[in-house]
């Protein structure tokens, strides 16, 4: 299990997890600062530069998830992660992430009056060795507070189970999460559990369109990016069925006829990912009433929305874009079509 303490530069997450881990039996402080700390001397310099904050980093993402799993499949118990997360698809991915590994979270938010936030970082020392360090830190902190305003206004406090430790020591702070999380009062994290790959897949896409003709996309909570309704087909199941199935969960729309097979997609495995066949099929144009019964974002979807070819270009990843162009092409058509990494070879 984790508990994630989570809340602005400032709020006290580090001092608190510090003394959690002396009320919380079993448990270890693992701070993803240090992952962000050690990619400094693995990446080029070059490569850091192209991102503001080493959140941005797909790997630090990454490593942040592979970490937790390690140290828990070594030490077992709790883990204690002091870690400020304000973009919701970041929090999606890793607790998606861990949740793929069967690890549970706990999500806590450190949540004191902004007013005392910058009284915090006003006082906060800054190492005399550090250069820059007014800059690099006390500014820094002070330019992530509009984010984490953001955050609280449309996301983050309907997430996470807020604290008000604006008036508590770090003790204090810590006494009250635990009592919480130990009565369960603070919940697991919702978020749909898809176990990672660990060989080449199988998986069905289904579009479906509006009438304007524009596809559906789905945001999923448990992975990054845009993507059609569908997924894996499980061991025993027939592709066409699994598309089936697949948006009938997702979406909340159940497919009356099997839908038309457009593209056949070989994608190429690029570690650590596997790779494996995407199908495509056609699941037909829904009417206005149709659409109005798909479901608001719950634990699988973040987001949805009906979008034109164009559209998509600039939501999908280039190849999951390829596949989706080529399969228009073949509904135009009435022709399916086989691809490899989105290149037709026929």
């Amino acid at each position: 299990m984790i508990v994630w303490v989570n809340g602005a530069f400032g709020a006290g997450k580090t001092t608190t997890a510090r003394e959690l881990i002396e009320l919380i039996p079993n448990s270890t402080l693992f701070d993803p600062e240090v992952i962000g700390g050690a990619l400094t001397h693995l990446l080029p310099p070059k490569h850091l530069t192209e991102v503001g904050d080493f959140q941005d980093l797909p790997i630090w993402r990454r490593l942040v998830i592979d970490t937790a799993a390690a140290l828990l499949a070594e030490l077992g118990g709790t883990l204690v992660v002091p870690m400020t997360l304000l973009r919701q698809e970041y929090r999606d991915e890793i607790f998606g992430g861990l949740a793929a590994r069967r690890i549970t979270v706990q999500h806590v938010l450190l949540a004191p009056a902004e007013t005392i936030l910058r009284e915090r970082i006003a006082g906060r020392e800054i190492p005399p060795d550090l250069p820059d360090g007014e800059i690099r830190i006390r500014q820094w902190s002070y330019d992530h507070i509009e984010p984490y305003r953001a955050a609280l206004a449309s996301w983050l406090t309907a997430d996470a189970y807020p604290v008000d430790n604006g008036g508590l020591t770090p003790y204090e702070t810590a006494v009250r999460i635990a009592d919480a999380v130990g009565s369960g009062t603070v919940p697991v994290c919702d978020i749909v559990q898809t176990p990672e790959p660990t060989a080449e897949t199988v998986a069905s896409g289904v579009l479906l369109f509006d009438e304007q003709d524009r596809v559906l996309l789905v945001d999923p909570t448990y992975k990054a990016g845009w993507e059609f309704p569908g997924g894996v087909v499980e061991r025993g199941e027939a592709p066409a069925r699994a598309g089936i199935r697949e948006v009938a969960e997702e979406t909340g729309i159940r497919l009356d006829d099997v839908p038309r097979l457009l593209v056949v997609d070989w994608e190429r495995p690029i570690p650590p990912g596997y790779g494996g066949l995407r199908l495509l099929f056609d699941g037909g144009r829904l009417d206005s009433a149709e659409a109005e019964r798909l479901l608001l974002p719950g634990p699988e979807l973040r987001a949805w929305r009906f979008v034109t070819e164009e559209e998509a270009a600039e939501l999908l990843p280039p190849v999951r874009y390829e596949r989706l162009r080529w399969a228009l092409r073949a509904r135009e058509r009435g022709a399916a079509l086989y691809l490899e990494a989105g290149i037709p070879m026929s």
